[in-house]
């Protein structure tokens, strides 16, 4: 029987970020790589972006970070969560750089720069409109001229809150606001675009733009056709072939009926693997280039899909059984469960075994 598997392209991931740079030719590209790279694994996607060209990476947490350097020693290193007090040696000693986010962190970092008896690199995030992280006009305010002069302001950042909506004035607003408070600052580079900001046009790309998601396949442009070449697929093979003798309901809570005659197909993945619960009776799945439909609940570790429509011939104990895929990707997928597809991504499980295709090979 073959085993269910996680399919990555590392070359598709590759092209993602060519795709990037030519979207803001006269910006760096940076990768997000936080949460393991969206759950992908950092150890072989940071490689391959690297590879690319990408020399400045971001992740959320320290020991994503320190698990990043080992992997890319000369890699330009932040973290976007900041830092605390015990956590500087750790910064200090693996050469990361934080991005604070208040005037706490400011000082810790800058007491931290005259021990080492140097200006410390870091990032300086702002808030302009998402009221999450970063440093507001009332920090600015208080912020202390000698810690300041303390360290080395590498970047000056914020985070574009509607930017998959480039109908929406929140996006100018932010961008308005981020200049006039980044103004007020040591001169830096400025980056202010994710994923789909990259694509609202010159004046969001500055000098870096951070794209995560995007790497990964998913669409930065939801409405539109998607840019981004597709990364992800899972194959899971059909263990069981069920022809009804009568109507019979589905999984868990009966919310499905299928009528006599019906074959129902079961596959070994379920939501401990990341496919979402919510997706019962709503997304589909690929068999032979034509799409089926999951019925019923998704449970633990089991998914049913009605393969009444396809020959029988077609459907049997082992038969392949893509999910994510063409025209039921991550985005459809993560829309028919209610969800998006960056938190699809960053829930697939590892129970998988996980097929790298090289980065060569794309």
């Amino acid at each position: 029987m073959p085993e269910t598997a996680l399919h990555i392209d590392l070359g598709a991931i590759a092209l993602n970020y060519a795709t990037l740079q030519a979207t803001a030719p006269g910006s760096e590209v940076a990768g997000v790589v936080k949460a393991d790279a969206y759950g992908l694994g950092a150890k072989a996607v940071a490689p391959v972006l690297w590879q690319a060209g990408c020399r400045t990476f971001f992740t959320a947490k320290l020991d994503e970070a320190t698990t990043l350097r080992a992997v890319l020693p000369e890699a330009v290193i932040y973290v976007l969560e900041g830092l605390a007090d015990d956590e500087i040696a750790t910064f200090v000693e693996a050469g990361l750089r934080p991005v604070l986010n208040q005037p706490v962190e400011l000082e810790l970092w800058a007491g931290a720069g005259r021990r080492a008896g140097r200006r410390l690199e870091a990032a300086l995030q702002l808030e302009t409109g998402m009221c999450r992280m970063g440093m507001t006009e009332t920090d600015l305010a208080e912020l202390s001229s000698a810690a300041l002069a303390a360290i080395d302001p590498t970047l000056v950042l914020s985070h574009l809150g509607s930017a998959d909506d480039p109908a929406s004035p929140r996006n100018a607003a932010q961008l308005a606001r981020f200049h006039a408070l980044a103004a007020r600052l040591p001169a830096a580079r400025l980056s202010l675009a994710n994923s789909p900001g990259c694509f609202l046009g010159p004046a969001y790309h500055l000098d870096l733009i951070r794209p995560g998601a995007a790497l990964y396949g998913i669409n930065p442009t939801p409405g539109r056709p998607n840019p981004m070449r597709p990364v992800v697929r899972i194959d899971a093979p059909v263990l069981r072939v069920l022809q009804l003798d009568a109507p019979c309901a589905v999984g868990y809570g009966a919310t499905h009926t299928a009528d006599h005659g019906a074959r129902i197909a079961t596959i070994g993945i379920g939501y401990a693997d990341g496919l979402p619960r919510s997706a019962g009776n709503a997304a589909k799945a690929l068999i032979r280039g034509h799409l089926v439909p999951i019925v019923g609940r998704i449970s633990m570790d089991l998914t049913t899909l009605d393969v009444s429509g396809l020959a029988e011939d077609d459907v049997a104990i082992g038969t392949a059984v893509t999910l994510l895929a063409d025209a039921f990707d991550v985005d459809a997928t993560a829309g028919a469960a209610g969800t998006i597809g960056y938190e699809l991504l960053t829930r697939l499980g590892r129970r998988f075994r996980r097929n790298y295709s090289p980065a060569g090979g794309a």
